[in-house]
């Protein structure tokens, strides 16, 4: 039996966003059907991850619009919307999902879209990106040795 990874998800009037968060990935395999079928399956660590989701409404269908980037910890999906406007939820049923969440890193509002950053072609925000990691500090955060800074 196969577990479901994190995802995380956010909207725009044409575009829908998924982050799948599974650190070393391999064998994955991406489906995306005009229906607004999305399937998902890979390998982490030996062990098989896969789900499948009914979307909202209809999206156009893979390879025409839908962008994938692969990372280290996860993998993003750019999911162009069949019609332009926004979806109340992500799923077509109310049902709730542990493992979906919301990503507030790349949200907004549709009052606030005009105002929100233009995406670069490639659709992703590279300043998002968490797989971009600055080995120098090892996650650290600096603090100035404060004894030093007051002569003793």
């Amino acid at each position: 039996m196969s577990r479901q990874p994190e995802v995380l998800w956010a909207q725009r009037s044409e575009k829908i966003y998924l982050t799948i968060s599974l650190p070393d990935a391999k064998d994955v395999v991406l489906k995306t059907e005009p229906q607004g079928l999305f399937s998902f399956s890979a390998v982490a660590n030996g062990e098989p991850f896969s789900f499948t989701l009914e979307l909202f409404d209809s999206v156009l269908p893979e390879g025409s619009k839908t962008k994938t980037k692969m990372g280290l910890r996860n993998i993003i999906c750019s999911i162009q919307k069949e019609k332009k406007g926004w979806w109340k939820r992500l799923l077509k049923s109310e049902e709730k999902h542990p493992y979906i969440k919301v990503d507030w890193n790349k949200w907004c509002d549709e009052d606030e879209e005009s105002d929100a950053p233009v995406d670069s072609d490639d659709d992703f925000d590279e300043g998002n990106d968490r797989d971009e990691t600055d080995d120098d500090d090892d996650g650290m955060l600096y603090l100035p040795d404060l004894e030093k800074l007051r002569g003793k």
